[in-house]
């Protein structure tokens, strides 16, 4: 089938991966490396994060159960230290290209957050969650895990996204930087590219489309 969408992660394609700001915080905090990722991958589907996300915690909640969480790991950190962390920085050739591709393919968000902050970037400082405001407003549809109770790499989340976009999964690219999030997707028929490194991510997408995505956003 010919591509007719592109779907997009938000943090970690479209701003910077919230894991620098982890690793930040784990130099400062004489923490081990990847601590935080660590605990967040234990029981990925039932542990404080990813309820979190999915709205069955408040913050008051997620804040204790995330700190008893890394406490048993070894080093508590409350949760709201780690919430502080989760806005990252735009990147403005991601931008530049949502809005090129946005003139030729129906293009959405699929985002896994949490309701702090303020909006779906998750900011806590109010002009930089304006920008982000305008930046989701390049998309057709955003899907937030915080507002639909389900999560990535649950495959109803891609589904519910697909059905509500009109489209089958096989007409769908979706960028994402985490390697578990991809698979389901790929698995459902998405065309998958992993970013980790934005301008090679664009290079390969703008194969795949079929337009020039890094002679516009250099």
């Amino acid at each position: 089938m010919a591509i007719k969408a592109v779907f997009w992660d938000f943090g970690g394609v479209i701003t910077s991966s919230p894991f620098e700001a982890f690793r930040r915080f784990e130099e400062e905090h004489g923490l081990p490396r990847d601590f935080l990722r660590s605990v967040n991958a234990t029981n990925p589907d039932n542990n404080a994060w990813a309820r979190f996300e999915r709205s069955e915690l408040t913050l008051e909640e997620f804040d204790r159960e995330f700190e008893a969480e890394t406490a048993a790991a070894g080093h508590p950190v409350p949760g709201r230290k780690v919430i502080a962390l989760l806005g990252g920085d735009v990147r403005p050739e991601m931008v530049r290209a949502l809005e090129l591709i946005r003139t030729r393919f129906r293009i959405a968000c699929i985002t896994n957050n949490v309701r702090a902050g303020k909006g779906a970037g998750m900011h806590t400082d109010a002009e930089r969650a304006a920008r982000i405001g305008e930046i989701l407003a390049l998309f057709e549809r955003v899907f937030e895990s915080s507002k639909l109770g389900m999560r990535k790499p649950d495959p109803r989340i891609y589904l519910h996204a697909c059905e509500q976009m009109g489209v089958a999964p096989e007409e769908v690219v979706y960028l994402d930087d985490l390697g578990i999030n991809l698979k389901p997707a790929r698995e459902l028929g998405m065309t998958t590219i992993k970013v980790v490194e934005p301008r090679a991510a664009l290079e390969e997408l703008g194969t795949v489309l079929g337009m020039p995505l890094l002679a516009e956003t250099a």
